[in-house]
């Protein structure tokens, strides 16, 4: 599989690592990373160089990502893209794909770790969508180079918990009173690859759903699974898609 990085910080060089680890694991080149795109190349590559990967893998920022996603698009090159922050146009992006015959992925989170924190917090949040005694808070915490807060999984598993809660309407990004406002917390400290932290609490007890990243393999072994999972397929995706949390 040949795939293009668009993005060539933390992540993509992660990527790359994880890629050629597999490789040398398995004795064999599954994955050619055939084509690495940054901020100091990117205008000079061609659609044409592009057209030779099989997928690309997107992390750069929210102010490049939709940008890099039509490039992708127009050169009918797979995406899978793990930027956020530009997530007010993820439905008209999805949609394009959909109408278009074109083959899209997005995850705030790639971590199989995350996906399966994603899915009992949604599981959860039906749960207690009854128990009214029980608040519901949110806390994250990142790297200081992180550039969007609340990060994109904060905000996923944030609106995961709205959709079934019906006392909450709303997020905030600071601590508030309003009862219908689900708060975020965000904290900034050096060397730390991401923890997402739920907590329900009553003025009986307290329930913490926990998910601690330990590096960046996560992130990264799981974009490549995406990025092998979308190869030959059209249309826009998830990692619920990919992990089959869709069918059940």
């Amino acid at each position: 599989m040949k795939i293009a990085l668009i993005g060539y910080g933390k992540m993509g060089k992660a990527i790359h690592q994880i890629a050629q680890e597999k490789n040398e694991r398995l004795g064999k080149k599954v994955y050619d990373v055939s084509l690495i795109i940054d901020v100091d190349n990117r205008k000079s590559i061609t659609k044409e160089e592009l057209q030779q990967v099989d997928v690309a893998i997107e992390f750069t920022s929210p102010h490049t990502a939709v940008d890099n996603i039509k490039w992708c698009f127009d050169a009918d090159v797979p995406v899978v893209v793990g930027s956020t922050g530009w997530t007010e146009k993820l439905d008209k992006i999805k949609q394009f794909a959909i109408d278009n015959n074109k083959a899209f992925l997005f995850a705030p989170n790639f971590s199989i770790g995350v996906n399966v924190f994603f899915e009992v917090n949604r599981y959860l949040a039906q749960i207690m969508n009854d128990l009214d005694e029980y608040d519901v808070n949110m806390e994250e915490i990142h790297h200081t180079e992180k550039k969007d807060a609340p990060s994109g999984t904060a905000l996923h598993a944030a609106l995961d918990v709205i959709q079934r809660l019906k006392r909450k309407s709303n997020w905030e990004n600071v601590d508030t009173n309003d009862n219908s406002t689900l708060t975020i917390i965000s904290k900034r400290i050096d060397n730390v690859p991401g923890t997402h932290i739920v907590t329900y609490e009553s003025s009986i007890d307290k329930i913490d759903l926990i998910h601690t990243a330990h590096n960046r393999k996560g992130f990264a072994g799981g974009a490549l699974l995406a990025a092998e999972w979308l190869q030959n397929k059209k249309g826009a995706f998830s990692m619920e898609d990919v992990l089959g949390f869709n069918k059940l």
